[in-house]
């Protein structure tokens, strides 16, 4: 039978769930649940919530209703010295909590699939990855100690000692011997596991500012969220360019601002490069997510289109086009990009005028479930 405390903590973090539930557009766009803890969990700072419950005042204080004060004026802001927002003396009346709340991957991935009604991706064809797994579902004569099956191993004395006439009820001591031990076995099964790709390209000429980064960053925390959700392992690789495409690692693909010109194509080239070195497209599903400001070289532009539609886009599940709004670039390649957009049905754009935009255009790369 559970007890009463653990029924009310089971239902204080439903409540909360369903508080961060109601607010995902919210942290998701402002990026308030980047805050890792490990490698599976992320802490989210959510308003504190109180379960209602009395509270005695002291005798003689007074009832509902009563004090000092006019009709209709609010309590809080003005009401009493000391409370509501605005400058003023150190008081010593608490404030608004905030209680950090622990959530999983996985049920981050559930919530964010249920806010934007993403399918589960259906992995492609040759996408699946042999590895091995042990399972221990039988026994055998022989074997370490560490695996011996106490039970079994009794089971066998009890029936050798009756078998021999030896047990006696009255003094049920029954004592093993080597030809009554029995080992746990194992055999090993081969388990496709389906296995994802994720490349990241970011424009980080000197017209992508930090704001536009931000966006890329708290954007992409919330695509590797739910792609890790869909697959048993996700590989990640960075390449950022100007006019020359370079592949890093995760904080300098972040924290990397440049200066020169653009030329998006060493971008495709590094991705190019990338898919045919590490993920052969057979036994992965490869995902590219480029993200710019729209500012390319104009006579770059075709070089681009042709390399896209030859050599990366034949070999992706998807291939996601983020054009992140900003004061110096001029847009123009989502146009060029346009062009082509119906004659690949996995290539997807998206506009991404500010942090608020950040929900739809997740929605506009993962709602296809491919």
């Amino acid at each position: 039978m559970s007890r009463a405390i653990d029924r009310d903590s089971q239902r204080f973090k439903k409540i909360v769930r369903g508080k961060i539930r109601d607010d995902l557009k919210k942290y998701v766009t402002q990026g308030e649940m980047l805050g890792r803890k490990g490698r599976e969990t992320v802490s989210i700072p959510v308003p504190n919530i109180q379960i209602p419950h009395f509270r005695h005042g002291k005798k003689g204080s007074g009832g509902v209703g009563q004090g000092e004060g006019e009709e209709g004026q609010p309590i809080g802001k003005g009401g009493r010295p000391g409370e509501g927002d605005g400058p003023g003396t150190a008081g010593n009346e608490p404030g608004r909590h905030i209680r950090e709340v622990e959530l999983t991957m996985e049920e981050l991935a559930d919530m964010l699939g249920e806010a934007l009604e993403l399918p589960n991706i259906e992995p492609k064809g040759k996408d699946e990855i042999s590895s091995s797994k042990d399972r221990y579902n039988s026994v055998r004569r022989t074997g370490p100690d560490s695996l011996r099956h106490v039970k079994r191993t009794y089971k066998r004395a009890l029936k050798r000692s009756i078998a021999a006439g030896e047990f006696d009820p009255k003094n049920p001591v029954v004592v093993p011997v080597r030809d009554d031990e029995e080992y746990r076995s194992w055999t090993t099964r081969p388990e496709p596991q389906a296995n994802a790709a994720v490349i990241y390209m970011m424009d980080v000429s000197g017209s992508m500012t930090d704001e536009q980064k931000g966006i890329v960053r708290t954007e992409a925390f919330w695509i590797d969220t739910w792609l890790k959700k869909q697959y048993g392992g996700l590989q990640r690789r960075y390449v950022v360019h100007d006019a020359v495409a370079h592949e890093v690692d995760e904080d300098t693909f972040y924290r990397t601002r440049e200066s020169g010109g653009t030329r998006i194509s060493s971008a495709y080239a590094a991705c190019e490069k990338i898919i045919a070195r590490d993920f052969p497209p057979d036994q992965w599903n490869v995902y590219a997510f480029q993200f710019s400001d729209g500012d390319n070289w104009g006579e770059d532009n075709a070089d681009c289109l042709a390399k896209l539609a030859d050599d990366i886009l034949p070999h992706c599940n998807l291939f996601c086009y983020g054009q992140v709004e900003s004061p110096y670039g001029s847009g123009d390649f989502i146009r060029e990009l346009r062009r082509v957009e119906s004659d690949h049905e996995q290539l997807i754009l998206s506009e991404i005028e500010n942090r608020d935009a950040i929900f739809d255009s997740i929605k506009d790369f993962l709602g296809t479930g491919r």
